[in-house]
């Protein structure tokens, strides 16, 4: 059987990017399967890292490319399973959303396209990856082209108890040891978390929406769970997917709403009793993307100091960007 250009490309790159990764620094204080390493300001697991550094040198985006792009926790299932249905426009008994995972519907640039380079020529073709890296740190073929950014964010209190929640379950499916809420609470604090420091994350895409608001949409998952169908609708415009007046008044939008919320897809038999990637060994179970999704839950395993702790150190990391989190503590 004859190698295929790109089965070449990888083994030899993957040799190089393990090269540097041993040089980094490490963190294994959340208690990964795999420790936390330090590239370029920000922390993530060596082989999403792997992936990143591969796609630096090799990917080329499609001009009509959407990216989705947030921190660990912060909304992004919600996101992926608007964009898609909104794109695909499919809510019939066909839709993928239906037997599969958000997260298996959008190819993940930190590791889809590693493991195949020729994965953005599928057919039918969905024009939409997404990644959890900074924007400084996506490849620069992307940044420097014309292609769509979405990026969601999230009150750093809710992400981090999210984030918490979700690393634990994870130790228990590997069966690793969990960390304890004080211990990942002042590796959060102090920057170490997975695709950290989180205003560090926060603050390069908002500067980029800033800088190009034609380019890069930036959003609140707080603002867009209290008005959905108004940020679908900006979001369906920004993609070049806008909703016709016909499709609104046969309410298109309300059965996208409906469809990706998470009382729906929570209670999918999928997202109940199957696995992300479930054609890898020791596939995540799509429950666990699935917790409450609530605004302010954080309250239940944060004390309000804590909070406050974490409120300060968003605004003095924010201090003349113009962008403010709600810091609330009532």
């Amino acid at each position: 059987m004859e190698t295929s250009k790109e089965d070449q490309v990888i083994p030899k790159s993957l040799t190089k990017y393990k090269e540097i990764i041993s040089t980094l620094p490490q963190e294994n204080g959340w208690k990964f399967a795999q420790p936390l390493c330090l590239y370029q300001g920000f922390w993530l697991t060596p082989n999403y890292l792997e992936g990143i550094m591969f796609a630096h040198e090799n990917f080329k985006p499609q001009p009509d490319d959407i990216f989705l792009c947030s921190a660990m926790k912060t909304g992004t299932t919600w996101l992926k399973a608007l964009a898609f249905a909104t794109v695909t426009r499919t809510l019939n008994s066909s839709n993928p959303l239906l037997y599969k995972n958000p997260h298996d519907c959008i190819p993940f640039l930190d590791k889809d396209y590693i493991k195949n380079p020729i994965i953005q020529n599928t057919k039918p073709r969905v024009p939409l990856w997404s990644t959890h890296v900074l924007y400084s740190s996506l490849p620069k073929s992307v940044i420097n082209s014309d292609c769509k950014i979405v990026y969601i964010c999230r009150d750093p209190k809710d992400s981090f108890v999210s984030l918490w929640h979700f690393t634990n379950k994870l130790s228990s499916q590997y069966n690793i040891g969990k960390i304890s809420l004080q211990e990942a609470f002042e590796l959060y604090c102090n920057g170490c978390s997975v695709y950290g420091p989180y205003w560090d994350h926060v603050l390069s895409y908002w500067k980029a929406s800033q800088e190009w608001p034609n380019r890069v949409l930036f959003l609140k998952y707080e603002e867009m769970v209290k008005d959905a169908g108004f940020y679908l609708k900006k979001l369906a415009d920004f993609m070049g997917f806008s909703f016709s007046l016909e499709e609104e008044r046969e309410g298109a939008v309300d059965k996208i709403v409906e469809f990706c919320s998470f009382e729906n897809l929570s209670n999918l038999e999928v997202n109940k009793m199957g696995k992300h990637r479930p054609d890898e060994k020791g596939g995540f179970d799509n429950n666990m993307y699935f917790r409450k999704g609530e605004i302010g839950d954080w309250k239940n395993t944060l004390t309000l100091e804590m909070g406050a702790r974490l409120d300060k150190i968003m605004e003095d990391k924010l201090r003349g960007s113009g962008l403010i989190f709600n810091s609330s503590l009532d």
